[in-house]
């Protein structure tokens, strides 16, 4: 499979500059994570960013809350998205642009969620986090503007993950129910001998040694068959309607073929588009024509979800 050319043009600096976790302790990898990121000078404007502090199960969390530049006046759906970083790294900065495209693309209320990072917080920490401000979300919908009826929970990587785990619980837990998921080249399940982890164990950015370090910090090999560890393993039947994007040439592009395969065979509802050019983390890369028309599908896949009407 051939890479996007402007992807190609690329690569070399990305494999380059991106440093060895797996030489890492998570402490020296976040730091090292963190002093890479650039912000941009105009981000793209939205019409309010603020920060609250909610209550979550092990602490309070952080959550950076976005509304769209322009709205239609009614009760928006709201998405609370976590942030990918092989459940390590990256925060609310590195994917402030991508909440701030989100906000605006699909007309919603963005709600990102600062979790608990591994390996200070293993599993199931960081997805029960993520679940935490989602109930969190459903319940004070009225106050942020948004509807309780169109709450979403979405991520990136090891967010689409957590976002993943996150749809379980609430179906095994009563609530609260969830009009959609949405999951960007999500982490399914840590099984490194699939088709994609054999053909794109290195050079594409993404690599399976580093993939294989990210489980080891979140979750014992003796949880990684437990459906919330590996969604993979989970019962699918009555998961809300999901958009699922995977990048062809990305270790992890057969697990999320698998998972949106899986969710269909089940009866959910499923849009699942594959970049077949595209490389893991693509969608957070705003200088290449992919990113920017993979933004535009997978919120308009959402808004049809949210709005089959409009």
């Amino acid at each position: 499979m051939s890479v996007d050319a402007e992807v190609a043009a690329i690569l070399d600096a990305l494999d380059a500059g991106f440093p060895k976790v797996e030489t890492m302790t998570g402490a020296q990898a976040r730091a090292a994570i963190r002093a890479r990121l650039v912000r941009p000078d105009q981000p793209e404007p939205v019409a309010e960013v603020t920060e609250r502090v909610v209550p979550g199960p092990g602490s309070d969390l952080t959550v950076r809350i976005y509304r769209p530049a322009v709205t239609a006046g009614a009760e928006m759906p709201i998405v609370v998205f976590a942030h990918g970083g092989g459940f390590v790294f990256c925060d609310l900065d590195t994917h402030d642009g991508i909440c701030r495209a989100m906000a605006n693309g699909v007309g919603a209320i963005v709600v990102s969620v600062d979790y608990r990072l591994a390996p200070e917080a293993r599993w199931p920490a960081a997805a029960e986090d993520v679940y935490a401000v989602v109930a969190w979300a459903a319940e004070h919908a009225a106050e942020l503007g948004g509807d309780a009826g169109r709450v979403v929970v979405a991520g990136d990587s090891a967010g689409g993950n957590l976002a993943a785990v996150t749809s379980l619980l609430a179906r095994e837990r009563g609530g609260p129910a969830l009009a959609a998921q949405l999951l960007l080249y999500p982490v399914i399940a840590a099984d490194f001998e699939t088709d994609s982890y054999r053909e794109f164990a290195t050079g594409h950015f993404n690599t399976r040694a580093a993939m294989q370090w990210y489980w080891d910090q979140y979750v014992a090999v003796e949880d990684r068959d437990h459906p919330h560890a590996s969604p993979l393993r989970a019962e699918l039947a009555g998961l809300p309607p999901s958009v699922v994007v995977t990048a062809g040439c990305d270790p992890l592009c057969s697990e999320g073929d698998a998972y949106a395969n899986a969710l269909a065979a089940e009866g959910v509802q499923v849009n699942h588009r594959r970049y077949d050019g595209a490389i893991h983390g693509f969608m957070t890369m705003g200088m290449l024509a992919l990113a920017r028309t993979a933004q535009k599908q997978a919120w308009a896949d959402l808004r049809e979800i949210l709005d089959p009407d409009r």
